[in-house]
């Protein structure tokens, strides 16, 4: 432990000059995106240098108090300095220059060669710091694909090249670059839902979910994993971040869980596996569900609203395996010191909830995200003075510093992963590698889901959420969605729906096939192949003759959300998981150990896209959603018990494949007859299972 004088001494200390610096800076910057997202008016392309610039800056400042004291070398810190004063440089490079560099036909000149190379060397810089050589090192990859080694491949993959002038022009200037699209969604909606989340914080409302999630599970067997699961899904909803959720949360529930009878590393995974939902529960999901909304064209209200029940869905599957690691070590727990329901939502509710309310009556009356997370801000702020914790001037400044910290890294993020972005929109790779993934699978959307499964278990293995998301839905959701759409149409084939045009374009494409007469049904087979004689320019109108309206929507959407999702393995995904290292720190647990323990609680963000693939579970029809969430929730019970081999007693090996082979049919659509048999199957083996239970139990009694 560093001493009290060494530390005193720091330039980097708590107290230092360079702590106040980002504390004062960082809330200026906070409040500065509040005003250009309620009131400002100021050009996209240069609100997101600013954006960078700013982030960056508290980025170089206050990394190294992050690692707790960081270097003490007055060099390193000059260094942090000179890069925050680079940063700084890029910003006002655009504002004073932007104007006489498209003057003279944007043609470069020695300083625009210097902040033109410094901003995409800074993003990257940071984007090391935080989260390792990986994101750098694919980005530097792709930025030379454009300008050197594209010429070297051949093939589909071969590009002839663009000039380093060119190439950074596209990586600052242009829309798919840094300071493009995803740098907007970064400080228009991500930033000010980050900031949204920080007021909730310092309002109080982290104590609010945990003191609800201690009186709802606190007479549950294993009730602090349940306390676990609760509170991590409602902070979740405050910030989207799984990290975050797991250092406010987990302090109180990791111990909790330990003093009951969890082993410590098991408390850290189920802390993790919970905490990582929190970027998939609305109304904040992560950056991730923003720059969907984005790419999709898609309302970031609609993706919210119908994200809602699949997450509930998700932390269903962890509350499963709580429950069965504590069915099967007898872990039983009485929270004697948990407040009652309603006194706890009496007494610190309101705050929690009404700007959550504020929030959403103005999404639903049509008002912009980000304007309605500006009103259910200032909402917080008073709403907190009917709490015990009013928010003066001075909490209202450490919760826009906090915002801006939190913010820090995933801004920078956002903004580097611009210079990908931009690679792949120059040359075209996202439609060739679209391509290839079609043909690898063979048309067959069950491999091309376990070929981006295991794409995304590598990526996740070394790439933060978001970065992931981003890569993956760039070079993978195109195809998926027309596969997910081909496999649609290949069922309504089946099923006797062949559209009169699919029938006259068949004469032309498919005269070998024999088609059905109208509402017969057809041979798998021959469907497939009759879908497969469509060349690409006609499956367009096949698809939309097809299929109901708004199916297109909703693939498109689903392929989409099945990544994002994927993505989110990424938290709980060893070696890289920092969500599992935060909890194991807590838990004073190996980070390993808890890393695959938190990865086998978090199994359903592996069975839920599943569900989106072959079923409407993104509906916007809350009832067909309920209806396959009635399915899927004994079906994920059933692949849990089969998995872990133990449900409310020991199973033996037929029992275990029953299960595993019912829960994948209720996942994964058989009709409704064999759904219902399987529900009856697991019905029957979880009663049985119940018996033996009761038996074992009074054995020793006997």
């Amino acid at each position: 432990m560093t001493p009290s004088g060494a530390r005193a001494r720091d330039p980097r200390g708590e107290d230092s000059l360079a702590a106040r610096f980002v504390f004062w800076f960082g809330a200026a910057l906070a409040a500065w995106h509040l005003w250009l997202n309620t009131f400002g008016v100021v050009s996209e392309l240069r609100a997101s240098v600013i954006h960078f610039a700013g982030f960056a800056t508290i980025g170089a400042l206050s990394w190294p108090l992050l690692r707790g004291g960081g270097w003490r070398g007055g060099l390193a810190l000059a260094a942090d300095i000179a890069i925050a004063l680079l940063a700084i440089g890029c910003a006002l490079y655009l504002i004073l220059g932007e104007d006489s560099f498209y003057a003279r036909s944007s043609r470069f000149l020695w300083y625009d060669w210097v902040f033109c190379v410094a901003a995409p060397v800074i993003a990257l810089e940071m984007i090391r710091r935080t989260t390792g050589w990986v994101v750098p090192i694919l980005c530097i990859l792709a930025f030379t694909y454009v300008t050197t080694w594209g010429r070297w491949l051949g093939g589909v993959l071969r590009f002839p090249g663009l000039s380093l002038e060119i190439t950074l022009f596209r990586v600052f200037y242009s829309d798919d670059g840094m300071f493009g699209n995803i740098a907007q969604i970064s400080w228009n909606l991500v930033t000010m839902f980050i900031i949204f989340g920080a007021f909730l914080q310092v309002s109080g409302a982290d104590r609010f979910v945990l003191d609800i999630g201690r009186a709802i599970a606190k007479r549950m067997q294993g009730g602090p994993g349940f306390v676990a699961v609760i509170a991590s899904a409602l902070s979740g909803t405050i910030s989207g971040s799984a990290v975050a959720n797991v250092t406010s949360t987990g302090a109180v529930t990791i111990p909790l869980m330990i003093r009951a009878g969890f082993k410590p590393h098991f408390a850290g995974g189920v802390e993790t596996a919970a905490s990582t939902g929190g970027g998939i529960l609305p109304p904040i999901m992560g950056a991730g569900a923003f720059i969907m909304a984005s790419v999709t064209g898609i309302p970031y209200l609609t993706i919210a609203a119908v994200s809602a029940i699949p997450a509930l869905v998700y932390f269903g599957g962890v509350a499963f395996g709580v429950r069965i690691h504590a069915r099967r070590h007898d872990i039983r727990f009485v929270d004697a010191d948990a407040p009652p329901v309603w006194e706890t939502v009496r007494r610190r509710g309101l705050p929690f909830l009404i700007p959550f309310a504020v929030l959403l009556w103005l999404l639903f009356t049509g008002i912009g995200p980000a304007y309605a997370a500006g009103a259910a801000t200032a909402a917080v702020v008073v709403v907190s003075w009917i709490s015990d914790m009013p928010m003066g001037p001075r909490r209202i400044l450490e919760a826009l510093a906090l915002g801006a910290r939190t913010m820090a890294p995933t801004a920078v993020l956002l903004v580097g992963i611009g210079i990908m972005i931009s690679a792949v929109a120059t040359t075209g790779l996202g439609n060739v590698f679209s391509i290839m993934i079609e043909r690898w699978a063979g048309g067959s959307l069950a491999v091309a889901l376990v070929l981006i499964a295991i794409a995304s278990l590598v990526l996740g293995a070394a790439l933060p959420v978001t970065a992931s998301y981003v890569v993956l839905a760039t070079l993978s959701a195109p195809a998926l969605s027309d596969m997910i759409l081909g496999d649609a149409v290949r069922t309504a084939f089946e099923a006797g729906t062949i559209p009169d045009i699919a029938r006259a374009l068949a004469m032309l494409v498919a005269p070998d096939v024999t088609l059905p007469a109208p509402g017969a049904a057809m041979p798998a087979a021959e469907a497939a192949r009759l879908f497969a004689a469509f060349p690409p320019e006609m499956r367009g109108q096949v698809v939309e003759a097809t299929l109901a309206p708004g199916a297109t929507t909703l693939a498109l959407l689903s392929a989409h959300m099945i990544i994002f999702w994927l993505s989110q393995d990424s938290n709980v995904t060893p070696p890289v998981c920092i969500p599992a290292y935060a909890a194991a720190a807590i838990a004073k647990a190996s980070p390993m150990a808890t890393g695959f323990v938190a990865w086998r609680l978090a199994k359903s963000l592996y069975f839920i896209p599943l569900i989106f693939a072959y079923q409407p579970f993104l509906s916007s029809d809350p009832m067909v959603q309920l209806a396959i969430a009635g399915f899927a929730l004994p079906g994920i019970y059933a692949l849990s018990a089969a998995i872990e081999g133990f449900a409310e007693a020991r199973l033996n090996v037929v029992e275990r494949a029953v299960l595993a082979v019912a829960g994948f049919v209720l996942i994964v659509p058989f009709g409704q007859l064999v759904n219902w048999i399987a529900i009856a199957v697991f019905i029957a083996l979880m009663a049985l299972n119940l018996v033996k239970a009761r038996r074992t139990e009074a054995t020793p009694a006997a």
